[in-house]
């Protein structure tokens, strides 16, 4: 019976694995099969159009990557610093404990609130207006939970050994975090960096609400002030309420250029870490 159940298990874990790939390869081979053929250097790099057909993206890819830099530049230090005040200078409290909570419902709060929210501080109280620098600041809000426990859980699934051996040689609790439990951890933190990578790049409810659904006369525009349509807000635009002619080629386009830009940067995080840390580990 226990023989009998084991297959049984490992057959519907193997068919629910394989299930999720075929999805998966089925999804990409849609979009990638439709906007391949629309990405042209012009398409790529050109300056869209409003009313006449044959515009292209090159100002919604630059602000798609520059809104993803800044949002990381602010969410990173802040996501990783509150993770390592969690796991390692909290104590066992009723607030610690409402912050961790707080920070897993923030984890689950739905994209479009942010984006309101944004639009209340950043964009009308603060006077930012619709900007590239709001909708950065708005990003970082919904980076912050999935770095601040990715950073917590991974330094707390260290071995206790790591900070015993580390205290035995005379080094301070910074010094072990500094040199011994961060660089350990920094396969798991740059998986958490990899996934909200991902999913800034992908966000498009945020940016509607406070970065806009324009661009600058100007490419790159490096002024954080400017409005600053990204690809995923472009893709829902020219299918809404463009008035272009090409509308659904472009989206094609632009859909296939995001899924291949995201593909590329989880390739670009994920491999060059885990070679680096296999050599250094020795594994």
């Amino acid at each position: 019976m226990g023989k009998l159940s084991d297959r049984v298990a490992t057959i519907l874990l193997w068919f629910i694995g394989l299930s999720i790939l075929a999805i998966l390869f089925w999804f990409l081979y849609r979009i990638l099969s439709q906007g391949l053929p629309h990405l042209a250097p012009r398409f790529v790099f050109g300056m869209p159009e409003e009313i006449l057909p044959g515009g292209g993206v090159g100002p919604q890819l630059f602000n798609s990557f520059y809104i993803l830099l800044l949002s990381l530049a602010i969410s990173i230090p802040l996501g990783i610093g509150a993770g390592v005040w969690l796991a390692e200078y909290a104590k066992k409290h009723w607030f610690t404990d409402l912050i961790r909570l707080s920070t897993e419902m923030l984890a689950s709060v739905p994209s479009i609130v942010f984006g309101l929210f944004g639009m209340l501080v950043f964009v009308t109280v603060l006077g930012l207006g619709f900007s590239i620098i709001g909708g950065a600041l708005t990003l970082s809000l919904l980076n912050l939970p999935i770095l601040v426990r990715v950073t917590e859980e991974t330094l707390r699934g260290l071995p206790g050994s790591y900070r015993e051996a580390s205290a035995a040689l005379g080094a301070t609790k910074w010094q072990t975090i500094k040199s011994v439990l961060l660089p350990t951890s920094l396969l798991g933190l740059i998986t958490g960096i990899t996934l909200v990578a991902g999913r800034a790049l992908g966000e498009s409810a945020i940016l509607i609400f406070t970065a806009g659904v324009s661009v600058s006369r100007f490419a790159p525009d490096f002024n954080v002030f400017a409005s600053g349509e990204t690809l995923s807000v472009h893709l829902w635009y020219v299918l809404s309420e463009g008035l272009v002619p090409d509308a659904r080629e472009i989206a094609e386009g632009s859909a296939a250029l995001l899924v291949l830009v995201i593909l590329i940067i989880n390739l670009c995080l994920a491999l060059p870490f885990r070679y680096w840390y296999r050599r250094s580990s020795g594994r």
